[in-house]
């Protein structure tokens, strides 16, 4: 729908109407559909409690959702209403884990009860909204050939009605004729553009984001906003505690150094010349130090190669065998790239600390708007986000671009831990790449 109320995608006239009204019939029919749906999952739930239903339960819970999108991609597609969708975010691998333990994740999100809800009420007023328009052009289209058959009409009933005309003779059934017009021109220019955006309001309405849910997405971006002003804070504190630790007290002790060489320079050469050999010394470790530094900040190597090759060349300073796969065919946003490669890095100090892993796998890669990223150990496994101090750090970290962590790692391992961070790419042809 446009900013003036009138449905998108449809040229103005007759041809549009008739579009609108075939519409409305498609939405009654899945409105139909949805009463056999909700009689199957009333079934599943039933065999379910029994013990029978169980195995079926992670199927029905899908074909329920599959409806409701369906439902949200043709309000916005047919009605020009956008319907967001309110389910939580699954973290990537989530369809492969056991049914159960995922039926279990569905049923603990409201939006899946609004789905099952939708199933309840929309047979009874969805059709109404849908198919309206349709049963008025037919209404008036009985009417149109009322003249031609009111003596049977009125012989099979003996109150015959149209609209609020009675019909008992022709004079009458002229009338509704007339009628019939009016109601056939409603019913075509008029009905279907305000009762086909209203049905989509109805979807958005129902299967929409509600209040509870926003305010818990705002809860959600007020606490990550708080974490990253603490991270940050941190960060700030950590890099002012290393200078002032490290490469100032070397660059003091480097200044001394060679004005005492210099004092020494006629004097004694050969002191001079030894001091200013542990001055070279010196400036060698101090450059390393502010090299570390910018590290921890933010590595050249991911500034000039992306992620993927930053990831591997961190993998050649750990002590363990790191495969890694993947590759993005643009590059990331910069925040979304330094957050991804220092959880990834902290994903494996773990590795090497914790798991007593002989190796490692990390995958990189984008899809459906979203870098996806999971590393793979065959360590003693029972990491726990609830114990593990690092995998909070990474879980606040990535809880600032709304990205979620899933983590599977039995005792006994193997241990795989993935998270994804919503993003676009950029064209690599653009003014960062290239400059790259």
């Amino acid at each position: 729908m446009n900013e003036h109320g009138a449905v998108v995608g449809l040229r103005p006239g007759w041809g549009g109407s008739a579009a609108l009204l075939w519409r409305g019939v498609v939405l009654t029919g899945l409105a139909l559909t949805e009463v056999l749906l909700l009689v199957w999952v009333t079934l599943v739930v039933a065999l379910a409690c029994v013990g029978v239903g169980i195995p079926l339960l992670p199927g029905a819970l899908d074909t329920v959702r599959a409806d409701a999108r369906l439902q949200r991609r043709l309000a916005l597609e047919w009605t020009g209403v956008r319907v967001p969708e309110p389910y939580a975010p699954e973290p990537p691998g989530q369809a492969r884990l056991p049914g159960l333990r995922r039926v279990h994740r569905m049923i603990g999100d409201p939006a899946t009860w609004r789905d099952l809800l939708w199933l309840l009420i929309n047979p009874c007023i969805g059709p109404v909204l849908a198919l309206l328009p349709a049963v008025a052009l037919a209404h008036g289209l009985f009417g149109l050939i009322l003249p031609f058959i009111w003596q049977p009409v009125v012989e099979s009933w003996d109150n015959t009605w149209f609209l609020f005309l009675p019909v008992q003779s022709l004079p009458a059934a002229i009338g509704a004729a007339g009628l019939g017009v009016v109601e056939i021109v409603v019913s075509v220019g008029y009905l279907p553009r305000v009762m086909l955006p209203l049905h989509g309001r109805w979807v958005r309405a129902v299967l929409g984001t509600s209040r509870t849910v926003l305010s818990a997405r705002v809860d959600h971006l007020t606490h990550s906003r708080s974490d990253a002003m603490r991270m940050q804070a941190g960060e700030i504190r950590r890099i002012e505690r290393d200078l002032h630790d490290g490469a100032q007290v070397r660059l003091v002790a480097l200044g001394m150094t060679l004005s005492a060489a210099e004092s020494l320079l006629e004097e004694n050469p050969q002191a001079a010349r030894a001091l200013l050999l542990a001055a070279k010394q010196d400036s060698t470790k101090t450059l390393n130090e502010i090299r570390d530094l910018v590290n921890g900040v933010h590595p050249p190597v991911l500034a000039d190669r992306g992620l993927v090759d930053a990831v591997r060349t961190l993998a050649l300073g750990i002590p363990l065998k790191i495969q890694v796969a993947g590759s993005l065919p643009g590059r990331l946003p910069e925040p979304v790239e330094s957050a991804a490669y220092f959880s990834i890095a902290e994903l494996l100090a773990n590795v090497t600390k914790h798991a007593g892993a002989r190796e490692a796998h990390v995958d990189i890669r984008h899809a459906d708007g979203a870098l996806r990223v999971a590393v793979h150990d065959n360590g003693a496994g029972g990491a726990d986000l609830k114990k593990g101090n690092g995998l909070k750090g990474v879980e606040r970290r990535l809880a600032v671009f709304d990205g979620p962590l899933a983590i599977t790692s039995p005792d006994g391992g193997p241990t795989t831990v993935a998270f994804e961070i919503p993003c676009d790419l950029a064209d690599p042809s653009d003014d960062r790449a290239a400059t790259r």
